[in-house]
């Protein structure tokens, strides 16, 4: 495996794991930042208030999100195989 190969699979690998983490990220930034007003407009402080939204909100997306994800996945380690007689 040349140098220019291995760069393009760590480039190829970082960007599949950006593309799969960036969606439940996003929600649950989103989740936290609707907590975050609403704790703000209720003057409440209780850190589980935060937290557990967070929680539920990423297992929902992740269950949502699984197939799109899986079949992401599947591709990304199919080509990683067939490239493996052709040493990249």
């Amino acid at each position: 495996m040349t140098p220019d190969q291995a760069t393009e699979l760590t480039r190829s690998s970082l960007w599949l794991a950006l593309q799969l983490a960036g969606p439940l990220l996003a929600v649950c930034l989103l989740v936290g930042l609707v907590v975050s007003v609403f704790q703000a407009a209720t003057q409440l402080t209780d850190q589980t208030l935060s937290f557990v939204p967070k929680l539920f909100a990423a297992v929902f997306a992740g269950a949502a999100l699984l197939p799109w994800m899986a079949s992401r996945l599947t591709e990304f380690s199919r080509l990683l195989i067939e490239n493996i007689p052709h040493g990249g």
